[in-house]
């Protein structure tokens, strides 16, 4: 985000997938050597490639169907439904792996909540999502403004005093006698003198016992000893009775007035107690105390409070037995005084968490079953259904797992198809597995992983057709090129092997990919390449642990690095530009990795690090660096920079312009004027702020910095000159940038030919930085706007081999079918994209061609789902209208 050319893969980094290898013997701290002409079966021990997972998601056929009847429910249903809605919307986007997305629909579950119990869920759930994003608030703080997802909830407002319990306080004459105004209550050894009328306004038990038929109504005298109220606790109960209120009161005397007011019906005094408990709940040791007394004595204000402190300190309280306890145990009653109608959402919650603690714990066992139990639809039936199968799978429950994967089948879930062939597999039935696969594939739309499912029950030539179909349907998936990879190494056909792994690298920064071709490096004792996946494995991930858990990454890192030359500072920083100049954003993190070794200034590196993450698509590890490089700042200005881009990187681009500006009060610095010039770009539409931002670069370019960051300062300078029309000044900024060797310069170099209407030469630039960079898809992207039709094909065609997740191609290419009259074609390029990226583009452009050819039940479908990906878009929101119209 902080350079001109950020990643457009939609997809997150896969960073806690199974760990393929078993064969490294790391003994007595030294590193084995390959044999030079290792034979073909000891490569066979090295390399392994496990079966992909059984996922736990809900993986629907068709998602953009079911994203368009969602969307459709939304407009319909009454408030009250939205909010389980909107979880769904979740799940859909979690099994496509939008983290982004799936984050948006729990923000809009957590804001169209309907009772304070769902308010409370989705706004735990947001923020264990956002572990590690607290600091985001004290940093809005600090910027006069709140993060309201992150603070707790006012539950004594959210849940109003009932105003329909009413009192009685009128004097009532038995057979023509006054009743006496006073009556005392004997309680053990004490008198307690109390207001007749106002004690019995408490509740009608007490106006029928003091002001009717019963032998209570005339006597000034009643003996309370046998009903658990002490004489404190009746004071106190007087006192509520003529001013309404409980003041300073012990909590022990609140419980126990809290039962005689449940005894006696007092629902005004009860609600007191509730609420006045409630208020003293801060810790966890107070609600899982007063939990009980809330399930129990039917405390709904209280019972919400405990659970408050217990979503809000997930996960750690689900470590905590007795928190476990109150969820497993509760029953229906205690549920609906606990939760509201909301028990599938919390169970949703705590069993997604249980998953990530421990998949095969008996507590994410539990509360998925509960989680089954409280299923009200299909939809939840099948995602609760696939979920337990997945566990039982895992714990090698083999006959439960089939029974529940059947089960989430039945209720429509055709993904669960996978869990029933990998147990049928298991149990030695592989042909079975293969035809269910191919029954499946026969009766729908097919989709990758149904084909890389059903590569696992064949071999040879008809596995290696079955992977390539996968992939052709779903390049997100990486165990086709682990495989092919690996299978290629088997023959030692190296450099066909590292091509291959390289394929889905090159889009996809997977850890799993990573990890098999270190191994790789480690096979050829190129021990350089193997220290530099290594390295990058450690920034993504410091505790990852490699073949199957056995091993951890930094000390097979420590072994490797026997066997490598050490680097001085100044090489370090002579391979840092070498690679940050040839776009090898892999290469330069390993770099810095090993920098931060150094007594190198680590503020700066852990921000060089966010940067290449950034471009990377690792946006949660990014904003892990940049933390790391808050921590470490050497100066009060400097810090405040990196909290500027926290905020900037977070939505906040304003705060994040202030935090500049205070930097800048300090010291006058190149990251200061670098972030102000950035977030003002990126805040003002008005193109008078283009003056403004470049004094603001030339600012930073007068302040002492590395040629590295200068040069996109220049850059960036040259884009706004761009934007002004001054291309001589823009092509001055880029020529100094290449000068200096910032690479990307290139692209800009080549927009000021192709404005200046020099065609050739923009296309010539371009070809320079694809020669140049490592990482040139968005080259090939961005030089095909350079050429002739087929030329443009050509490079566009090459863009989707080396990024699968870059859209623009498949739009391109559909928008030229359709000039040429071929609908159809030009409808199932874009779908062949669609089918594995949710992207708003993809869907509207497929929605603008169902409308042209007359499918108008086509074109509304994607108009709801590219809603679903953004509802405020303004294009989509009119053509949804017209289409909307339309519908029969």
């Amino acid at each position: 985000m902080r350079t001109f050319f950020p990643s457009e893969s939609g997809k997150e980094p896969q960073l806690s997938a199974h760990n393929p290898q078993s064969w490294l013997q790391v003994e007595r701290g030294k590193l084995s050597k390959l044999p030079s002409n290792s034979s073909s079966s000891s490569i066979e021990s090295l390399i392994k490639v496990p079966e992909p997972p059984i996922l736990p998601f809900y993986k629907p056929i068709d998602y953009v169907e079911v994203l368009a009847q969602i969307h459709e429910e939304l407009e319909l249903c009454p408030p009250q439904g939205q909010s389980n809605l909107y979880l769904l919307q979740f799940q859909v986007f979690r099994g496509l792996g939008e983290v982004k997305l799936m984050r948006r629909s729990l923000r809009a579950a957590w804001q169209k909540a309907s009772s304070i119990h769902e308010k409370l869920i989705f706004g735990a759930w947001l923020k264990y999502e956002k572990q590690g994003e607290e600091h985001i608030s004290d940093l809005l703080a600090s910027c006069d403004k709140c993060a309201q997802e992150f603070g707790p909830v006012d539950i004594l407002t959210q849940l109003p005093i009932d105003a329909t319990v009413s009192s009685t306080n009128e004097n009532i004459s038995m057979n023509g006698n006054e009743i006496s105004r006073n009556v005392s209550f004997k309680i053990q050894d004490e008198r307690v003198d109390c207001d007749r009328q106002k004690i019995s306004s408490l509740s009608a038990p007490f106006h029928a016992m003091l002001n009717g038929c019963f032998s209570e109504s005339f006597r000034e005298d009643i003996d309370l000893s046998e009903n658990n109220i002490s004489a404190s606790g009746m004071r106190t109960i007087n006192e509520f009775s003529i001013t309404g209120s409980l003041n300073e009161v012990p909590t022990h005397l609140l419980l126990e007035i809290l039962a005689f007011a449940n005894k006696f019906c007092c629902e005004k005094l009860k609600d007191a107690c509730d609420r006045k408990l409630a208020s003293l709940v801060s810790t966890r040791e107070d609600a899982v105390e007063l939990m009980e007394y809330a399930l129990e004595e039917n405390c709904p204000v209280l019972a919400a409070s405990c659970l408050q402190v217990f979503l809000n300190n997930l996960p750690d309280c689900l470590n905590d037995n007795r928190v476990v306890d109150i969820f497993r145990h509760a029953d229906r009653q205690q549920r609906s005084i606990m939760v509201g109608q909301a028990s599938f959402s919390l169970y949703c919650l705590l069993s997604e968490v249980c998953m990530n603690l421990d998949p095969q714990s008996d507590k994410t066992a539990c509360f998925l079953e509960r989680l089954v139990e409280f299923s009200e639809n299909d939809r939840q039936r099948m995602l609760a259904f696939h979920q337990l199968g997945c566990l039982r799978l895992l714990r090698k429950e083999y006959d439960e797992a089939k029974s529940l994967f059947e089960e989430a089948l039945n209720a429509g879930h055709i993904y669960s198809v996978a869990g029933l062939a990998r147990l049928s597999y298991i149990k030695g039935h592989k042909l079975w597995s293969y035809e269910k696969l191919s029954s499946v594939i026969g009766a729908v739309t097919p989709l990758g992983w149904m084909y890389q499912e059903r590569s696992l029950y064949c071999e040879g030539d008809k596995r290696w057709e079955d992977l390539e179909k996968a992939s052709e349907l779903d390049p997100t998936l990486t165990y086709p090129y682990m495989y092919r990879a690996a299978t290629l190494m088997r023959k030692q056909n190296v450099q066909a092997a590292l091509a291959e792994i390289n394929r889905v690298l090159g889009f996809k920064l997977a850890l799993e990919c990573l990890e098999l071709r270190f191994c790789f490096y480690l096979a050829l004792e190129d021990y350089k390449s193997a220290i530099c996946d290594v390295q990058a494995i450690l920034t993504l991930s410091p505790n990852y642990r490699m073949f199957e858990g056995r091993v951890a990454a930094s000390q097979l890192r420590t072994l490797v690095r026997e066997h490598v030359e050490n680097w001085t500072t100044a090489d370090c920083w002579l391979q840092l530009y070498d690679r940050w100049s040839s776009v090898d954003d892999i290469g330069s993190l390993s770099v810095i990795y090993q920098m931060l070794e150094s007594d190198a200034a680590k503020g700066v590196l852990y921000f060089r690090q966010s940067l290449l993450l950034l471009r990377l698509n690792c946006p949660e590890a990014a904003m892990q660096s940049l933390q790391l490089a808050r921590q470490h700042a050497s100066s009060d200005h400097e810090k405040l920079v990196y909290e500027g881009w926290i905020l900037y990187d977070t939505g906040h681009c304003d705060e994040g312009l202030q935090k500049a500006e205070e930097s800048i009060k300090i010291k006058r610095s190149f990251e200061a004027f670098f972030l102000k010039a950035y977030a003002l770009a990126d805040s003002s539409q008005d193109q008078s702020s283009s003056s403004t931002v470049v004094s603001l670069l030339e600012d930073a370019l007068k302040c002492p910095s590395d040629r590295l960051r200068k040069g996109q300062a220049l850059n960036n300078l040259g884009s706004v000159y761009v934007d002004c029309a001054k291309l001589d000044l823009a092509a001055d900024c880029y020529i100094n940038a290449l000068k200096i060797r910032h690479t990307r310069a290139h692209q800009g170099l080549a927009r000021v030919h192709f404005l200046r209407n020099d065609k050739p030469a923009a296309y010539e630039e371009m070809t320079k930085l694809i020669e140049k960079a490592r990482n040139n898809a968005s080259a090939y992207e961005k030089r095909s706007e350079y050429c002739d039709r087929e030329l443009t094909k050509t490079d566009l065609e090459m863009v989707t081999r080396l990024d699968p997740l870059r859209v623009y191609p498949y739009r391109y290419r559909a928008a030229v079918l359709m000039d040429s009259h071929k609908e159809a074609e030009a409808i199932a390029e874009l779908s062949r994209a669609i089918a594995f990226k949710a992207d708003l583009h993809l869907l509207h452009l497929r929605a603008a061609f169902h409308e042209h050819v007359g499918d108008v039940m086509g074109a509304l479908r994607d108009c709801r789902a590219a809603l679903s990906v953004d509802p405020n878009h303004q294009e989509m929101l009119e053509l949804h209208s017209r289409v909307n119209s339309h519908e029969p």
